[in-house]
């Protein structure tokens, strides 16, 4: 068999692109998107697609190129993903919540040639530009009206997102890849531990991430999507280019709250929908109704506490449990449910449910490993290791940074800088970034622990902990909470300390305790603990030795 190699017939580079060409033929007819009023199919976002992919190529758009949007959960913002890529260029989404300063060092960075703006977000990106240097090559903007508003032409502004679709050709022939380890797109790193890095993923990685995240959600054909995780946000953990695969409905929502969410759920008689635990805290609020039929619903991007896994599940809501970077592109990591579980108590079930499992199907292998001996942690529940990763979805690298992935792509592994344990089922659970592991008189405590029992007060709607300075024991545990609207008896700090202090060691009790109206976060719901870990050092030491 040594003669037998790989041949153009059989290795035809992967991409995640020609899901929507599949989704034309077989689901030409079916709704492919909704927002509002406004209605789409498959055939006819497929030919969208093209025409823009035409003109990006007329413009002069060419293979690498770095094409950028900063847009909400819109039409244009789905048919991007594929349309960039389609002109060979490459798909950077952008924070739409990140400031002027910010996007100018990301387009900056990326060397973007051209920008697609959200009418929003016109003021900030503009602003963005000003603050390019004079010798510093300008992106090309394109401004995305409302859908079915009049169009102004806009100073800046080379065209708008309907003019570039009318003078496409519908007939183009979209650029495949040359290889499938060509750069798909750059997406930057939320910044929740540390400046944004610009995160290379190729065509291939982002194939199989695709297609993997469909299996171990076991994600049926032509399920109905309601678009409540940003797009921007590791480009919809996948479920952009899924949802083509699967010939899926794509409800979008320029902006949402709980209200807006119940509300699409029954008038699309939604299936499924994504969220951070943040999403699931806002789901919990105020009394709702459970609901008529299951809703499945995954969530990740944090650790969800079991008090709001349990009352999310309480509505009617199926929450699957995943974990994924933006570095793997999507959910690597499942908490694959086991049947034998379903007769356990509920709060049992929460608690099994909060771990963030197995590696998906797709992934190579996973572990947790010590940081000094570089071999795998016991497999007991409570030993603290890195998270460890390999597999085809991880990252070709961070651009323009080889240090940085060097650091971070080493012996095999891509070092993920979240702490965890390995429990003796062989399930996952993480219980910190390691800059977020407190060290109080030489004992590591999990800030994610401390926050599950935070959760679990009846009072508290948002919790993060963070190490405050201390003279005696060198660092102690700092909570930041808000409490939930429309409560009667506001809890003291000494009502919340108490309350820990019956349901923790007493090392891990919080010595500090700081009340928010909210809670810092970024755009996909992650609580910005290096905010907080800030406020805390400016406290200065607890000074609580007697403590």
């Amino acid at each position: 068999m040594d003669q037998l190699k790989p041949s153009p017939p059989n290795s035809r580079p992967l991409t995640p692109i020609s899901f929507i060409e599949r989704a034309a033929t077989v689901y030409g007819d079916c709704t492919s998107i909704v927002y509002g009023s406004t209605t789409y199919t498959w055939s006819q976002t497929y030919l969208r697609c093209l025409k823009i992919a035409s003109t990006l190529s007329s413009l002069g758009i060419t293979r690498g190129d770095v094409v950028s949007v900063v847009a909400p959960n819109i039409p244009a913002m789905y048919e991007l993903h594929f349309a960039i890529p389609m002109a060979g260029a490459v798909l950077n989404s952008i924070n739409l919540r990140l400031n002027a300063q910010t996007i100018s060092v990301v387009l900056r960075h990326a060397e973007s040639r051209l920008v697609f703006v959200d009418y929003q977000s016109e003021s900030v990106v503009l602003e963005a530009i000003s603050l390019f240097p004079p010798t510093c090559p300008l992106p090309r903007l394109v401004l995305i009206a409302e859908e079915g508003q009049p169009r102004a032409s806009k100073s800046g502004f080379v065209a708008d997102y309907d003019t570039v679709l009318a003078n496409g050709d519908p007939n183009f022939d979209w650029i495949k890849p040359e290889s499938e380890s060509d750069p798909l797109t750059l997406n930057y790193t939320s910044g929740t531990t540390s400046a944004p890095k610009g995160v290379v993923h190729s065509h291939r990685g982002t194939f199989l991430v695709t297609l993997d995240s469909l299996i171990s959600w076991s994600v049926p054909k032509e399920p109905v999507y309601l678009w409540t995780l940003p797009m921007f946000h590791a480009n919809g953990w996948s479920y952009t280019w899924g949802m083509a695969a699967a010939g899926g409905t794509n409800i979008c929502l320029r902006k949402f709250d709980a209200a807006a969410i119940y509300a699409a759920i029954r008038t699309h008689h939604v299936t499924h929908m994504c969220g951070a635990p943040v999403v699931l805290n806002l789901l919990t609020n105020g009394n709702p109704k459970p609901l008529e039929n299951p809703v499945e619903i995954m969530t990740a991007g944090a650790p969800p506490p079991a008090a709001v896994l349990f009352r999310t599940e309480s509505l009617g809501f199926v929450v699957s449990h995943g974990y994924g970077l933006t570095e793997t592109g999507g959910l690597v990591i499942c908490c694959t449910w086991k049947k034998k579980w379903n007769m356990f108590p509920a709060v049992e079930r929460a608690k099994l449910k909060a771990r963030q499992g197995v590696r998906t199907p797709g992934m190579a292998e996973i572990d947790v490993i010590d940081a000094e001996t570089g071999k795998s942690v016991e497999r007991d529940g409570k030993t603290l290791g890195e998270v460890v990763l390999c597999g085809g979805c991880v990252m070709l690298g961070y651009l323009k940074d080889a240090e940085g992935t060097a650091k971070a792509l080493k012996n095999g592994w891509f070092f993920t800088g979240d702490v965890g344990v390995m429990h003796p089922d062989g399930y996952l659970e993480i219980k910190d970034r390691s800059k977020d592991v407190i060290i109080s008189g030489g004992e590591n405590l999990s800030s994610v622990e401390v926050e599950s029992v935070l959760y679990g007060h009846p009072a508290v709607n948002e919790a993060a902990v963070v190490a405050r300075p201390d003279e005696f024991w060198g660092e102690t545990p700092c909570a930041f909470v808000s409490l939930k609207e429309g409560v009667k008896e506001k809890p003291t700090e000494k009502d919340v300390i108490e309350y820990c202090r019956e349901r923790m060691p007493r090392f891990m009790v919080p010595k500090t305790v700081v009340f928010e109206a909210e809670l810092p976060k970024t755009s996909t719901g992650k609580i910005q603990k290096f905010v907080l870990r800030e406020a805390a050092k400016a406290m200065g030491s607890a000074n609580l030795s007697k403590l």
